[in-house]
């Protein structure tokens, strides 16, 4: 289950915001480029239960969604590799996080990590307590979609 997501990083400057995102806490001002995409990263996640930053051809990327694919639990995906702002929103999401690598798994606002850590966490029983404290506001998802579109949809 997927939603589209798309956007594009010059829509407006952040100088010395703090973005707060699970345990990692960014000032956005220091990169004045990448501040719209470190915005855009923290308005999508709090708007969105499960949002995973992905590649097309990364298999990392598929085995997370794969996860979610069969928890039966819709999510927001963004494909970088497709995204006209993607190699802006990969930086963000390094600075944001703290790592470069693909996929970027959030639930529930924090970065759970990647393809790797949201199976094990499934497998450890993990996962599914984290999907299920989300937000009421994100339990009714509709889900589909790749990240081309030219702006996310609620």
């Amino acid at each position: 289950m997927r939603v589209r997501a798309g956007f594009r990083c010059t829509s407006r400057s952040l100088p010395g915001r703090r973005v707060r995102m699970g345990n990692w806490t960014s000032s956005t001002g220091a990169q004045s480029g990448s501040a719209p995409c470190a915005q855009y990263v923290e308005d999508l996640v709090s708007q969105h239960c499960v949002v995973i930053f992905s590649k097309t051809t990364c298999p990392y990327c598929r085995m997370a969604k794969h996860v979610f694919d069969e928890l039966g639990t819709a999510y927001r995906v963004v494909e970088l590799d497709q995204h006209s702002e993607g190699q802006r929103l990969q930086e963000a999401l390094a600075h944001v996080t703290g790592a470069r690598t693909v996929p970027r798994v959030f639930v529930n606002g924090k970065c759970i990590g990647g393809g790797t850590d949201t199976r094990q966490l499934h497998q450890q029983g993990r996962l599914l307590p984290l999907i299920q404290q989300c937000a009421p506001c994100c339990a009714g998802e509709e889900a589909s979609g790749s990240g081309s579109l030219p702006q996310a949809s609620k």
